[in-house]
């Protein structure tokens, strides 16, 4: 792998320099800070921050290599033809049908594992008091948005209400990383709970995007700490929501020789996966 060392007046600066420079995304490279941005006292004392940035494929160790196969020498090949073929052995006689054995029971046929994408939840739709509010405040806000939205709400458990949207454009709804989502939950959630009653918690989930999203932090996950692990080195990753840095923490909390942390103020904040020992 490669990488560049940047330099800039805070962490943030460096990086997006370094992206620039290489015409890549966030997520290609892994970023480590080699020294904080210092401020200092009056201009005295200050100092840039400077990060590498480490991008390109791992090396690939190299595969083991072929044996060729023996070559026959010819008396060997010679011996081989004039032996004699072995007669067959002898086939046991059948026993009787009451003496056979049984044959083992097989095992089961393992339940297919239905792809995330079409995951759903299971329990019927609920209507009461703040489903109905739910569907109010989404109808409308669709309906402003210009958007087709089928909307389903599911009560999984006392004081949660499960929101499913489904339509031809869930992309606009989804938005970059899940953003526009987020903040569709957020509005929804502050406007039926500003309505009165017991406080409940709203999720809003659009093209089954939550669990996607899960799965792909997950695989980040551990494809950093495996880079941790074998370089050594702190890596900190995008900024992410409080959701996601939880999921980023539960897939390493028990990865050896690799420990988790969060710096950064909302919502810049992200998560720094470091090497123990």
């Amino acid at each position: 792998m490669s990488y560049i060392d940047v330099t800039g007046k805070t962490e943030e600066e460096a990086i997006s320099r370094a992206l620039e420079q290489l015409k890549l995304d966030r997520d290609d490279v892994s970023v480590q800070i080699l020294e904080r941005a210092k401020s200092g006292f009056l201009g005295i004392g200050s100092a840039p921050a400077k990060v590498r940035v480490t991008y390109g494929a791992e090396e690939e160790e190299p595969a083991a290599p072929v044996r060729p196969a023996a070559v026959e020498k010819p008396a060997e090949k010679a011996e081989k033809e004039t032996r004699p073929a072995a007669k067959p052995a002898p086939r046991p006689a059948e026993k009787p049908a009451a003496q056979q054995k049984k044959p083992a029971p097989t095992e089961p046929a393992r339940r297919e594992e239905v792809p995330a994408q079409q995951a759903a939840p299971a329990a019927e739709e609920i209507r009461d008091e703040k489903s109905e509010a739910i569907r109010t405040f989404l109808s409308g806000l669709m309906e402003k948005m210009e958007v087709e939205a089928k909307i389903q709400v599911f009560q999984p458990e006392k004081g949660r209400y499960q929101v499913i949207l489904s339509g031809p454009a869930m992309g606009q709804i989804i938005g970059r990383r899940g953003e526009t989502l987020d903040a569709i939950q957020q509005i929804t959630s502050y406007c039926v709970n500003r309505a009165g009653g017991s406080r409940v918690r709203v999720t809003l989930d659009a093209e089954n995007y939550r669990a996607k999203r899960e799965e792909s932090l997950e695989h980040l996950a551990k494809k950093v700490a495996g880079k941790v692990v074998k370089y050594r080195r702190s890596v900190t990753l995008e900024p992410m929501n409080a959701y996601e840095r939880h999921v980023i923490h539960t897939a390493l909390q028990d990865v050896p020789n690799v420990t988790t942390g969060s710096v950064g103020m909302e919502p810049n904040r992200r998560v720094v996966v470091s090497y123990t020992r």
